[in-house]
């Protein structure tokens, strides 16, 4: 296999590659005559300009992963006017563009058992567990545009945030990059659903990230499709193939075969799970140390994944036998992300919540996912590739408030990036407990923008009430 360019080996080094590429996104029209003239040596002045505002929702959804899509398909069936806004050419986040194809937690009510029925009924998922099982993410995609589009949201795809705008406490608009150029958007709630708590920190809240601002954090991993000549052949090496039970013997057999093709990958536990008949999925890879806003960083994180996805299954099919004509059909369009920016709220999970097994009156998700903490570097993914932290955790809630922005009004967030610290994030980020805090944060924003409240002076028993009546549709 060529030497890849960012090989520690190579002069072309991987930040001169880098400003190589970009190297054309700096030479555009001079907007303003002066403008450079007036900034600071090394920075740009950019020229104030009007732009087209949009004041027609109640609930304004950033980021269409598990949770974005939970919350804005629960906001519009409750009646709100709600808009959806998704970076990605697709709804579902991590499930599509990540490809994940595996989920954990899922034993939950709603949409949770909305989305394995609808699944079902179009035979694209594995497993009979209710709680974890694989799923073909073209089918995910297309279920969760009719589920939007039934629901009545306006999704808006290809579609970033950049800038979040105050009035005081009150986060009022927000603006957004796209092909129709720079857009500013109001309502009277926002819901951060972008993963990596994009949104909130444009708005000014505090956040972690990682055990600390310069990590470590967990690392990332990018997912591929492969396509292999008889899946059945495969089973030995396949996690949860024979049973529902079985995967660390799947993963140290995978693992003695990549040994015999000459290979260690840079995730301690390969995994490979069957998508559908002879569509399988990879996840072999770790890229340690890479902050989720640091965009140089994830680009080179993307790339060097990539190249390890291919000489793994160049690898395997030098093998010969099962392995015969291995082909990857599929590479994530976005590396996956276990660790993002953790927006304060006005309660913060913590260790303590896993290893008490908390209860709270406003609950509103059960999470009864373990601590699953990835090696941070590649000395301790060699040692030991996950941690359950030392503890065995309990049944435990996430309340409503750890979704509530605690220094910005009008502002809830779902998913990885609600408040909590890093232990408990390990436990709470798996998308099935996404779901369940989309449908809350959902209810909530909901009502408070159809009752000119904001979320934190809503009751999470109007919440449950409006829920009950939500998921009789």
């Amino acid at each position: 296999m060529p030497s890849s360019p960012f090989s520690s080996g190579n002069d072309f080094t991987r930040r001169a590659f880098l400003n190589t590429a970009l190297a054309g996104a700096l030479v555009a029209p001079r907007l303003a005559a002066g403008a450079e003239a007036t900034a600071a040596p090394g920075m740009f002045s950019e020229p104030a300009r009007e732009l087209t505002a949009r004041d027609d929702a109640d609930v304004i959804v950033c980021g269409a992963g598990p949770a974005g899509i939970a919350a804005a398909i629960t906001a519009a069936r409750a009646g709100a006017r709600v808009r959806l806004l998704e970076v990605h050419g697709c709804l579902g986040g991590v499930w599509t563009a990540g490809l994940l194809t595996y989920i954990f937690d899922f034993n939950k009510p709603g949409i949770t058992a909305e989305l394995k029925n609808r699944l079902d009924e179009r035979g694209a998922r594995r497993s009979t567990r209710e709680d974890n099982f694989v799923y073909e993410p073209e089918e995910m995609k297309i279920l969760l545009e009719e589920l939007c589009l039934a629901a009545k949201v306006k999704c808006q795809l290809h579609t970033r945030v950049v800038a979040a705008y105050r009035d005081g406490r009150r986060l009022t608009t927000i603006v957004t990059e796209s092909k129709s150029g720079r857009e500013a958007w109001r309502a009277p709630v926002f819901i951060d659903t972008t993963g990596d708590g994009d949104l909130g920190a444009l708005a000014g809240c505090g956040w972690d990230t990682g055990q600390s601002r310069d990590c470590p954090c967990q690392p990332m991993t990018l997912n591929a499709l492969a396509v292999v000549k008889d899946a059945a052949a495969l089973g030995n090496f396949t996690s949860f193939y024979h049973d529902s039970t079985r995967h660390i013997p799947a993963v140290e057999a995978f693992k003695a075969e990549l040994a015999r093709a000459g290979l260690k990958t840079s995730y301690g536990n390969p995994t490979l799970f069957q998508v559908r008949d002879n569509l399988v999925m990879l996840m072999i890879n770790h890229e340690y140390g890479i902050k989720a806003f640091d965009s140089v960083a994830i680009t080179e994180a993307t790339m060097r994944s990539r190249a390890e996805v291919f000489k793994v299954m160049r690898g395997l099919r030098s093998l010969g036998g099962v392995w015969e004509g291995i082909q990857i059909a599929a590479t994530a369009e976005q590396i996956g992300v276990r660790d993002g920016r953790r927006i304060h709220g006005r309660y913060t999970m913590t260790k303590e919540d896993l290893l008490e097994g908390s209860r709270y009156d406003d609950a509103v998700a059960r999470v009864t996912f373990g601590a699953d903490i990835h090696a941070a570097d590649s000395t301790t993914n060699d040692k030991e590739t996950i941690s359950h932290g030392g503890f065995k955790t309990k049944p435990y809630d996430i309340p409503l408030r750890a979704l509530i922005a605690r220094d910005v009004d009008g502002l809830m967030m779902a998913g990885r990036c609600i408040s909590g610290d890093f232990i408990a994030h390990a436990s709470y980020r798996v998308t099935g407990n996404a779901v369940a805090m989309g449908e809350a944060a959902g209810a909530v924003a909901s009502i408070a923008a159809r009752s000119k409240r904001s979320p934190h002076e809503v009751e999470w028993s109007e919440g449950v009430a409006l829920l009950a009546k939500v998921r009789q549709v």
